[in-house]
């Protein structure tokens, strides 16, 4: 993969850890994976339909925008696109918040993204990677365990919600938690887009 650094990145071997609130406790039989919003249906998945999904493997460049960049970070996890797969969508379905927990809320911590370029392979919801100096891995409880989404480049790394528990679908753009605070809503960390 093109090694190309966003402007006011440095690069890192590291994978650093950054979150707010408390570390969720899992359970695999209780939890669940709620797909909402303007579909037809709803539906929910439990963590065995999940994991039943097909697997994609992606590597992916992340850039964290308190400045870090990791390149050619190796995953593993189901594409988005597998989920859109499962719900018929309303028209004019043009973006989605995908939830996570944040202090024992279910979906207290939401990120905001556009549909369209998130259906290729590195939009994924992970749950192991590998890179030069790692063989295989689960990702760890304060990395998203047991599944945390990984945007493409294009997106500051806060778009990929850690410890998620559903997607909403929506017909126009909404600010999730941190672009209340006033970061950018659409986060390209080539543009440097990190507030409004």
């Amino acid at each position: 993969m093109e090694k190309r650094l966003p402007p006011g990145q440095f690069e890192t071997e590291k994978w650093p850890i950054l979150h707010k609130g408390d570390v969720p406790e899992f359970n695999k039989t209780t939890w669940n994976f709620r797909l909402f919003g303007e579909v037809k249906e709803e539906k929910i998945l439990s963590y065995k339909e999940f994991m039943e999904l097909p697997k994609t493997i992606s590597t992916v460049n992340m850039h964290c925008v308190t400045t870090w960049s990791k390149f050619d970070t190796t995953f593993e996890g189901i594409a988005l696109r597998e989920l859109v797969k499962l719900v018929e969508l309303k028209e004019e379905v043009k973006y989605i918040k995908i939830y996570g927990y944040y202090n024992r809320e279910r979906f207290g911590y939401s990120a905001n993204l556009p549909l369209e370029p998130l259906l290729g392979d590195d939009s994924l919801f992970v749950y192991r990677w590998k890179d030069q100096n790692h063989d295989w891995q689960d990702i760890d409880r304060k990395h998203g365990y047991p599944l945390r989404f990984i945007p493409p480049e294009v997106f500051y790394l806060w778009k990929g919600t850690k410890w998620v528990s559903g997607i909403e679908f929506m017909t126009e753009d909404q600010a999730g938690f941190w672009e209340e605070f006033g970061y950018s809503m659409t986060a390209n960390p080539f543009k440097e887009e990190r507030y409004r």
